[in-house]
Parts: C-alpha cells; sequence; structure tokens
C-alpha cells in the first residue's frame, strides 16, 4: 500500500475569530480518505508572514501533500502565494493566460477589475496552474523536494471545483493510488468512554487494520472503525469483521452507527412498537420534545408536549397537586412522577416522560445546580425514576438531561 502524509492548512484569520466556519479541512480529508490518502494534521493559521511560514515549513518537515486553503484573493493580507514562493526560493512571475482569464471574468461580470487583482495573475515559477472556473484566484500545484504544496481558494465551490477537477486526479497518477480508507462510526449510550475503552482493550492494543478509536461526545460514546485496503468493498469487510468482535463485548450499548442519532432510534423503536410518548419539561425547557419532533415520522408517535415552568404552571395546567408541591417541592421525585403520569394521562398515550431539576445558575429548594430527576412512566405499577447530579454548567445540564431522557426510554424499548 502507497502510504502518503497529508496536511491541511487553512489560512484566514477570519477562522481563528470564529467569524467563519473551517468546513473546507472536513471536505478536504472526506476526499482524500476516499484515495488512500491519510491526513495527519490540521491546522488554521491567521494572515501573518511569519507564522504562516512557521506552520508552512512544520509541515513541510512531516508530510508529503500539504493542502493550504485561503490567502490568494486580490487585498494585501492575501499572501499564500507570497509565503510559498519565499519558502520554496522561487519567484512570483505573471501569468498572461491566467491574467487573460481573470479580464475576461471582469467582463463577462459586468465588473471593474480592481488593481489589485493583478496580483492574483502572478503564479510561482514551475509551479502547475488550477484552473478556476468559478472565481478569479487560480489555485497552483508546486513541488518542492519530496514534497508538494497546492495552493487552493478558501472560497468553498471554488476550492472544491478544483480539488474534483484537477488535484485529485493529479496526485491519483501521481501516486498510482488504488487504495481506500473507509470509517464507520458504533454509536454507544449507557457507557462511558474510560469504561467502554478498558472492555475494549485488548482490541484496541491489538489493532492494526482496522483501527478502533473511542470518541466521547455529549453524554454519549462512539468508536470509531477505520480500515485501508484496496477496494470499497474489502475495507467493509474489514470494518464488519472487526465490528462482530467489538458486539460481542459491548454490544448491547451500540444503539447504531454513523450519522443515526438516538432520537432517530428511539423515534424508529416507537413506530415499530406502536406505542406513543408525551413529555412534561420544567428545566429543559422543551429540548426534549424538540429532539424528537425533529425526526421525520414523529407525529406517529410523540402526542404533545407540556413546558410547566413555574410551580404555577405545574399546578394549574400539568395538574400537580399543591399540596405535592409545598410537601415536597418542584424538584423532587414525588414531582417529577406526577408530572409524567398526567403527561401521559392528558394526551393519552403509552408513556409519559417528565424533566424537573435545577439547571442553574443558583440553587433551588436546597437542591444543588445539576440536580435532575427524570420520570419514565406506563402505570403506576411500571415507571423509572432516575436521579442525576450533572455538571454545574447550564447548558451542558440542560442538555445531558435531554439524552438521559432518550437513553432511558431507548433502554425500556429495546
Amino acid at each position: 500500500m502507497t502510504m502518503i502524509k497529508a496536511e491541511i492548512i487553512a489560512v484566514g484569520t477570519e477562522l481563528l475569530l470564529g467569524q467563519i466556519a473551517n468546513t473546507n479541512g472536513q471536505w478536504i480529508s472526506q476526499q482524500l480518505a476516499t484515495r488512500g490518502i491519510s491526513v495527519y494534521y490540521h491546522h488554521t493559521v491567521g494572515d501573518n508572514e511569519k507564522r504562516m511560514e512557521a506552520v508552512f515549513r512544520h509541515a513541510l518537515s512531516r508530510s508529503q501533500l500539504i493542502i493550504i486553503t485561503g490567502g490568494l484573493g486580490p487585498t494585501d493580507d492575501d499572501i499564500t502565494r507570497e509565503v510559498v514562493a519565499k519558502l520554496v526560493k522561487q519567484d512570483l512571475v505573471e501569468n498572461e493566460q491566467v491574467l487573460r482569464e481573470i479580464k475576461d471574468y471582469f467582463r463577462r461580470s459586468n465588473r471593474v477589475m480592481a488593481e489589485n487583482n493583478f496580483k492574483q495573475a502572478k503564479i510561482i515559477n514551475g509551479a502547475q496552474i488550477i484552473p478556476n472556473l468559478i472565481g478569479t484566484a487560480p489555485g497552483m500545484i508546486v513541488p518542492y523536494q519530496d514534497a508538494h504544496f497546492v495552493l487552493l481558494p478558501g472560497v468553498p465551490s471554488e476550492m472544491k471545483q478544483m480539488m474534483i477537477e484537477t488535484v485529485l486526479p493529479y496526485f491519483e497518477n501521481l501516486y498510482t493510488l488504488h487504495d481506500v480508507i473507509v470509517s464507520k462510526m458504533l454509536r454507544c449510550v449507557g457507557i462511558g468512554e474510560s469504561q467502554l475503552e478498558m472492555k475494549l482493550k485488548s482490541l484496541i492494543t491489538a489493532q492494526t487494520n482496522p483501527t478502533i478509536a473511542p470518541l466521547a461526545s455529549d453524554g454519549e460514546v462512539a468508536l470509531r472503525l477505520t480500515a485501508m485496503a484496496d477496494s470499497t468493498d474489502r475495507a467493509q469487510y474489514l470494518i464488519e469483521q472487526k465490528e462482530k468482535e467489538i458486539e460481542a463485548i459491548v454490544g448491547q450499548y451500540i444503539y447504531g452507527s454513523d450519522d443515526q442519532t438516538l432520537s432517530e432510534v428511539v423515534v424508529q423503536l416507537l413506530k415499530e412498537k406502536g406505542q406513543s410518548i408525551a413529555s412534561a419539561e420544567s428545566l429543559t425547557g422543551g429540548r426534549f420534545a424538540d429532539a424528537i419532533v425533529s425526526i421525520s415520522g414523529a407525529s406517529q408517535v410523540f402526542k404533545g408536549g407540556i413546558v410547566s415552568y413555574t410551580p404555577d404552571a405545574k399546578e394549574n395546567v400539568l395538574g400537580i397537586s399543591r399540596a405535592t408541591i409545598d410537601q415536597y417541592g418542584v424538584v423532587s421525585e414525588q414531582t417529577a412522577y406526577q408530572m409524567a403520569k398526567q403527561a401521559k394521562e392528558k394526551f393519552n398515550t403509552t408513556y409519559g416522560i417528565s424533566f424537573t431539576g435545577v439547571a442553574g445558575p443558583d440553587k433551588l429548594e436546597n437542591k444543588s445546580v445539576g440536580r435532575v430527576y427524570i420520570c419514565l412512566y406506563l402505570s403506576s405499577h411500571d415507571y423509572q425514576m432516575k436521579v442525576f447530579d450533572f455538571p454545574q454548567n447550564r447548558e451542558m445540564i440542560r442538555n445531558r438531561t435531554v439524552k438521559k431522557g432518550l437513553e432511558l426510554l431507548y433502554e425500556k424499548l429495546k
């Protein structure tokens, strides 16, 4: 197998400031993976000559393919071509054909070409030009030592056109690429990252191809399986075999794969069983309902939800007795039970689910921030009550509460 180390560098201070998202890196990585090229590093650097040169030079020391997006525009801070030219010790030379194409672009657009657009016609000596059929800035493939720099615009539509039509075919031919990289995500719930890793330690220690990587997200864990082979079918076969080994150890925690969400799986299970659910929410403010109704076909299984944020709303809308609230408080097992029961009865559903707790920033009823009660109610003889203490961050508490509610429902349904 031909092993090519690739590195992707995004240039632009606006990326570092968070003014725009760097979606280019993700897309380029996906495209390279299908050609068997492994991306080892992603970097973002601002429009600063010294920092750009340092990042480019460091990339050159460890990667064979260095793809740079951004910094090819006409303004003074667009200096990618200048920095790369300096690094590879080549001059920038105005290319007459490129200049004609830029002038034609402005003529077709009925726009006046500014003086600074002339700099976009300057090409690094010895570089292969990558035509830009959408915009004004051409790209370049610059061979240097044992590596290649690829300079592309930061505008996604322009970058993608150049990658598909010029860059990928160029390197497929240069490296005689036949291998592909295929990944699959196994999505788990009800187990932490460290516990999952310990259970799979023998497989992870012995991994070669495919590789196994645990990845934590808010309230759940995923396993990324990545295989390299000479065909997609072969790579998928390798992943399938490794997946069987993983399922034999932690299969009870795996709820789906790739882009599946826990909400999707829950809605599907409710459909299959011909069951339904309604919700009564306090601290989550309707987020559970939103997680369900965001899924296509949710109307078949979700009858409705009530956000009862205050004690009065719990009493007057949901019908929780004032005696329960006065004696136990709104943040209690007793209130959570009554909320779930009322949700089921008012909407005439199979299940009722409730959420009450303290999202912060202050304590409530002498309960600490992060204390949460979730009740899943089927009948007075069949219900589940869960109590959690989540980390003290308002958004995290609310999100984790919804995820735990989905997990509780999933465990009941499966």
